[in-house]
């Protein structure tokens, strides 16, 4: 949600060549901020997911019916001027855990700052697991097959 109020009339121009002079209140919704975070939080090299166990099921059907939630397994505490982000994650094995948790925190500062324009609190990360590659293929096939022997 966007508001703006203006005192006077404001033209293009004039918005224009008052670049940095605020005309009104802009209002940004914490589902926003979330998505951001989230976006930024999944372009990180070693984060295998977004959410604990509960969310990650639901984002699966979410996903299946096109309708990605971007914000999952991120939570957002917005103020005045500042915001505090609480995220949880899946790290891909065997990345160093510490080294993960840092790049998403600074991707996130990164995101929130450039992207929303509010300064960032804290950045909290909590890793509920690790993924080892080939696991989740070895569920899916043992799956695979007892769907075919039915």
């Amino acid at each position: 949600m966007v508001d703006v109020t203006s005192a006077a009339p404001v033209t293009p121009a004039a918005v224009a060549s008052t670049t940095g002079i605020s005309t009104g209140k802009t209002t940004i919704d914490e589902g926003v901020i979330s998505k951001v975070a989230g976006i930024a939080t999944r372009s990180v090299p070693g984060v295998y997911a977004v959410g604990g166990g509960v969310s990650r099921a639901i984002g699966a059907i979410r996903d299946a019916m096109n309708q990605t939630d971007r914000s999952q397994g991120v939570t957002v505490e917005v103020g005045e001027r500042q915001v505090a982000v609480d995220i949880t994650i899946v790290a891909e094995y065997p990345a160093s855990l510490q080294k993960v948790a840092d790049d998403v925190r600074a991707a996130v500062y990164a995101a929130i700052e450039d992207i929303v324009g509010m300064d960032v609190a804290e950045v909290n990360v909590t890793i509920n697991d690790v993924h080892i590659p080939g696991e989740d293929d070895a569920v899916a096939d043992d799956t695979t097959k007892v769907a075919r022997v039915q």
